[in-house]
């Protein structure tokens, strides 16, 4: 051990999110930026699922529908996805709305997300879930693609398959959800920082950085 060397302060960072939110993706990447710029600080980060659409069914709904009950339209859904698109490009997102083609509910990519973090894989898992979604238009809801999703992380194509079938960590997920709106979060992405300080949105690293040092001087 090098005594010059000051310790590391660790931090622990609970994600509540969903797969499905492009403003999670956005806001997930940016928490990465500022992460990257503080090596001094080590971080735990806890995927919290929160369901934005906990009625949409297990098979999904066409996009055109969802976004006719979402957003009144399909024009509507062009403008905000247009907005997207642009601070996309700046965090390295190349967002194609255009090949999503079924709104899928997200619940079994919440449950994979677990299996993957028992794994030690859960960051990755998120990751490949979000291009999944977002850049290659992957229906999370459909089992084959979360396998072969899975595998691309490094995960047992079979042991997600078993798992995938069963109906294991589905009430962890409607649990944590409901745990997400009794703390009055309502909107994701949501940032709990040590379980005290938390910031909601997919905002700017340096509003993170700031976040994370009001963290250090509590802990």
């Amino acid at each position: 051990m090098n005594l010059l060397v000051p310790p590391r302060a660790r931090l622990q960072i609970e994600v509540v999110f969903d797969l499905v939110c492009p403003w999670c993706y956005l806001g997930t990447r940016r928490l990465r930026r500022a992460l990257r710029a503080r090596p001094d600080i080590l971080v735990d980060i806890l995927w919290r699922p929160f369901l934005l659409n906990p009625d949409i069914p297990s098979a999904g709904l066409p996009r055109q529908e969802f976004m006719t009950r979402k957003f009144g339209g399909e024009e509507r859904a062009r403008r905000l996805h247009a907005t997207i698109a642009d601070l996309g490009r700046a965090e390295g997102v190349p967002f194609r709305f255009d090949r999503i083609r079924r709104m899928p509910s997200s619940l079994d990519a919440h449950r994979l997300v677990r299996f993957a973090a028992r794994e030690g894989l859960g960051d990755a898992m998120v990751d490949t879930l979000f291009h999944g979604h977002f850049v290659e238009g992957a229906d999370l809801g459909h089992m084959d693609t979360l396998i072969q999703l899975a595998t691309r992380t490094g995960l047992d194509g079979p042991a997600v398959h078993r798992f995938l079938e069963s109906t294991l960590d589905a009430d962890a997920v409607h649990a944590e959800n409901l745990r997400a709106h009794r703390l009055g979060i309502n909107g994701v992405p949501c940032f709990v920082l040590e379980g005290r300080h938390a910031i909601a949105g997919a905002q700017e690293p340096e509003v993170l950085e700031r976040l994370l040092d009001v963290a250090l001087v509590e802990a």
